[in-house]
């Protein structure tokens, strides 16, 4: 039985034009990501609620005036403190976060979990690889807000959902030594194609954000609202974001008012709207604790 196993390892090594070592290490990190997936499927206690906030405003800075998006994004925060969820506010503009290399287009496997263009615990690390995606691995619930940049989502908030391509499905670097090395990269997504399972959460690529609740809280006084939450929500929703009814909101300005004097308008008279989310969410996220991450079907073979 141990010399078939042998020929059969052996076949299949010379089949993906790789060594046995090297097939042994894809086997290894489809061992890591299946044990990582486990541990995801473990309910929680106590929920945790992140907010991000994609606004470049601050009234300390350049434009002297605080921002709209995150002024609701701390009412939907403080509204899930008050149900139960730990809290915690994330504003980009606070943290150096580097542009993505695009190396997924080239094969999944050249995007690595966490990310390798920035490596954590190398001088080339930046906050999302240091601190963020350590946050959003630990978060239950994540509240996106962000101002209307010409009809889309803000250029902070751009530049972070792209980086977050490294939870989406990435693996562990098959090469340590070189991780970027295309070909071998190219075999390693052949070999989990090959080898994931449907009714194994994690023999395949892992998608680190299944059954998180996302909320979308988006203010600005462009018509580009309903295309911001629209592709906002398409993005989240791919990455495997669930979302409960009533979980997005934008609050609109006139552009005939004078630079300034809209504030008032889109801040206070939305912020029942913000709790809502906070209440909408905080339900999903309940439910989503009790639903074990598994249940959700999203090909494992193919990302």
């Amino acid at each position: 039985m141990e010399k078939n196993i042998k020929q059969q390892d052996s076949a299949y090594a010379d089949s993906l034009g790789v060594d046995l070592k090297t097939l042994a290490r894809f086997r290894e990190v489809q061992k890591n990501t299946m044990a990582e997936a486990k541990k995801m499927l473990k309910t929680k206690k106590k929920l945790r609620a992140l907010g991000i906030s994609g606004s470049a405003r601050d009234e300390f800075d350049m434009a002297g005036e605080s921002s709209n998006s995150e002024y609701l994004l701390n009412e939907c925060l403080l509204e899930l403190k008050k149900l139960g969820a730990e809290i915690e506010l994330l504003p980009l503009r606070k943290y150096d976060i580097k542009p993505c290399k695009a190396c997924y287009s080239t094969t999944n496997n050249q995007c690595h979990f966490q990310c390798s263009c920035y490596k954590k615990g190398t001088e080339l690390e930046d906050d999302m690889s240091k601190v963020i995606y350590d946050k959003l691995l630990a978060a239950d619930i994540i509240i996106f807000a962000t101002p209307v940049n010409n009809f889309k989502v803000s250029s902070l908030m751009a530049l972070f959902i792209d980086r977050c391509i490294s939870l989406d499905g990435s693996l562990e670097a098959a090469d340590l030594q070189n991780l970027k090395n295309k070909d071998l990269n190219k075999k390693h997504a052949q070999f989990v194609s090959d080898h994931a399972d449907d009714e194994v959460f994690g023999s395949g690529f892992l998608r680190r954000f299944t059954g998180k609740t996302a909320g979308i809280i988006v203010t600005g006084h462009e018509a580009g609202a309903s295309l911001t939450i629209s592709s906002l929500f398409l993005t989240l929703n791919n990455y495997g974001f669930v979302f409960p009814a009533w979980s997005t909101m934008y609050a609109m300005g006139s552009i005939l008012d004078l630079l300034g004097a809209d504030k008032a308008k889109v801040t206070s008279p939305y912020a029942a709207g913000a709790r809502d989310i906070a209440h909408n969410t905080f339900i999903m996220a309940q439910k989503m604790n009790e639903l074990p991450k598994d249940k959700w079907r999203s090909d494992p073979s193919r990302n």
